[in-house]
């Protein structure tokens, strides 16, 4: 059996190019909350007016954790689209170190209710999420 610290530098060599290219990486998860943590260290090149992140890469950074929350560490989901997603921008979200949680709220067998925070180097709630995600499986 892999340990949790395999589990993570394995997620984290097969991630999507894009999480690599906003300075992400997979630093933690909780199976039995169905939740997981991101790190973002996301350059001024993703951001307008200077260093403020723009919006589209600021959902891509919560869609990452949210989506990884549900299928990451599961043996059966193949794939998950969202059918919805909505960010509140509450704060501008600026270049530099971001935390970005993701977790489920209710996972059914083929749709999951799944929600997303981001937070600055000074712990403050920058933006949230929430998603209904499409899951497919594995045929038994």
């Amino acid at each position: 059996m892999m340990s949790k610290e395999q589990a993570i530098e394995k997620i984290n060599q097969h991630a999507p190019k894009f999480i690599n290219l906003l300075g992400g990486k997979l630093v933690d998860f909780d199976v039995d909350k169905d939740a997981c943590r991101f790190e973002f260290d996301i350059g001024k090149d993703y951001c307008h007016s200077i260093d403020i992140v723009q919006g589209g890469f600021v959902t891509a950074m919560l869609d990452t954790a949210m989506s990884h929350a549900v299928m990451a560490l599961s043996r059966d989901i193949t794939t998950i689209s969202s059918l919805e997603i909505k960010t509140t921008y509450l704060e501008p979200t600026r270049a530099g170190k971001l935390r970005v949680e993701g977790w489920a709220v209710k996972k059914g067998y083929k749709v999951a209710f799944i929600e997303g925070h981001i937070y600055n180097d000074k712990n403050v709630l920058t933006a949230t999420a929430s998603s209904v995600a499409k899951l497919s499986r594995r045929a038994e």
